[in-house]
């Protein structure tokens, strides 16, 4: 990134083998960007779902996560989802879309600031313990421990040594958080080029969602290719029988909120379940793993 003459922010990237400057503060979105944008990332949908669609199909979703606070609070069953993905990917929208109707004393969001240097000196999970759920809650996670599989080592924020040691270590412990009996849910929600880089332009112009838009998130910009190669590398070795990866492919949100929450409901077994209101998942655009990002 460099600024103009003008001074503004400028990046350069390079998609496709063809040099872009994309500048920041430019509140007109670039053609190459505009054109191509829901489309990329190979995504397999023409069009977004309608919005009378979708606000039908969550409304039913949304019932049935009710249900799943009755039965957890009934039981004591202990339910907690990592949200992990791409920047401006949809993590936060996700979150709020399976929080709306639940009750929040007994689901929570966990999302953590930068480590103190009290916690800097702990085991790097022990921060992420405590926020774990106890007997009956629901605890979703935006970003997670899975920062030192992403952000951490493109950015600078660890070692390397730092970076393979949580890498060996995060399979032995999630079979530890699996076997302690919790329902325990991983999801990436991927995102094409263009598409972050409209995100972005959309916040960046937007007075209600400028806050979303850091400087981390515009230096990430031009290190695309290194965020590739960290989360290709952390779904092929933290992918596991007991933690699996499930991948969504998430330029359209609303078709990546639905199939989310149709993936969490479809895999509990809770009191009056109704399978026909969670409806079928789109395996089109949510899949298990780095195989699925290959199709």
């Amino acid at each position: 990134m460099h600024q103009d003459q003008k001074g503004t922010r400028v990046v350069e990237l390079e998609i496709d083998g063809e040099k872009r400057l994309f500048d920041v503060d430019d509140p007109v979105l670039p053609d190459w960007v505009k054109d191509s944008a829901f489309s990329s990332g190979d995504y397999p949908h023409k069009k977004k779902l309608k919005e009378n669609e979708y606000i039908r199909t969550l409304t039913k979703l949304q019932k049935e996560l009710v249900k799943v606070q009755f039965w957890q609070q009934a039981t004591g069953q202990r339910v907690m989802v990592v949200f992990e993905g791409r920047d401006a990917a949809g993590k936060g929208g996700a979150i709020s879309a399976t929080m709306a109707y639940m009750n929040p004393r007994s689901a929570r969001i966990v999302a953590l600031t930068k480590p103190t240097t009290t916690e800097q000196g702990q085991w790097y999970f022990q921060r992420y313990v405590s926020h774990f759920p106890t007997a009956g809650e629901f605890v979703l996670f935006d970003r997670s421990w899975y920062n030192r599989a992403g952000v951490e080592p493109v950015m600078g924020f660890c070692t390397q040594e730092q970076y393979e040691h949580f890498m060996e270590q995060v399979p032995r412990f999630e079979k530890m958080v699996v076997k302690e009996g919790i329902h325990f849910f991983k999801v990436w929600l991927n995102l094409g080029r263009e598409m972050q880089i409209k995100r972005f332009h959309d916040r960046r112009h937007d007075p209600l969602k400028v806050w979303k838009l850091s400087s981390m998130d515009i230096a990430a910009l031009s290190r695309w290719d290194d965020y590739t190669d960290k989360r290709n590398r952390m779904l092929k070795e933290t992918h596991t029988d007991h933690a699996p990866w499930v991948v969504v492919k998430a330029n359209d949100k609303r078709r990546a909120r639905i199939n989310v929450i149709r993936h969490i409901l479809s895999s509990l077994d809770y009191e009056d379940k109704d399978e026909s209101a969670i409806g079928e998942i789109d395996d089109k655009i949510l899949g298990f793993g780095y195989d699925f990002l290959k199709k």
